[in-house]
């Protein structure tokens, strides 16, 4: 093989090499909305309580069960608590990639749900006030549902999804950390 036939080969091979490696770090790439600790600064006006934890054992662990549809694969979860208000830093699968998603519930209610770190492709317009404002307020039924419809957004379905069991994991987690 002539040496400016190898040469342009071995050009190609590197280009393709360095487009996939490239691909690959903005595929995995996350997108940072909120800082966790700016989160728990703004849930607790700056004053961020020392964390806590839930053990999932017994009952608790077939509650998570039952609105993840799947065990959460930790003995125990962290939260904040102060007063009745509580702040949970959670995670759930969208499609692919997991959702890092701060809620805080107040007395029962949702009153707060940002999402702090998005790593989907897709999907990441779950993270604006006119979706998530939709869950301020709710609460769960006896069946561990949400009290109310969420509208769904055209191509973000499982990351709706996700975000919708994170609101119920949430005010499911606050009744229990509070019993």
């Amino acid at each position: 093989m002539p040496r400016d036939v190898r040469s342009g080969f071995a050009r190609r091979l590197a280009t393709l090499v360095v487009t996939g490696f490239v691909t690959a770090s903005v595929a995995l790439a996350a997108d940072v909305y909120l800082a966790p600790a700016s989160f728990l600064a703004g849930a607790f006006d700056g004053d961020v309580p020392p964390a806590q934890r839930l053990w999932l054992t017994g009952p608790v662990k077939d509650g998570v069960r039952d609105i993840l549809g799947h065990d959460l694969g930790s003995l125990r979860i962290r939260y904040w608590q102060r007063g009745e208000r509580t702040a949970w830093i959670l995670e759930e699968i969208g499609k692919d990639q997991p959702i890092t998603t701060g809620l805080v519930v107040d007395a029962g209610h949702l009153s707060d749900v940002e999402v702090l770190i998005y790593r989907e492709s897709r999907g990441w317009e779950v993270r604006y006030p006119a979706f998530t404002d939709q869950f301020k307020g709710a609460i769960l039924d006896e069946g561990l549902r949400l009290d109310r419809h969420i509208d769904g957004i055209t191509g973000a379905t499982m990351s709706v999804d996700a975000l919708t069991r994170l609101a119920r994991l949430a005010l499911y987690f606050h009744t229990q950390a509070n019993t």
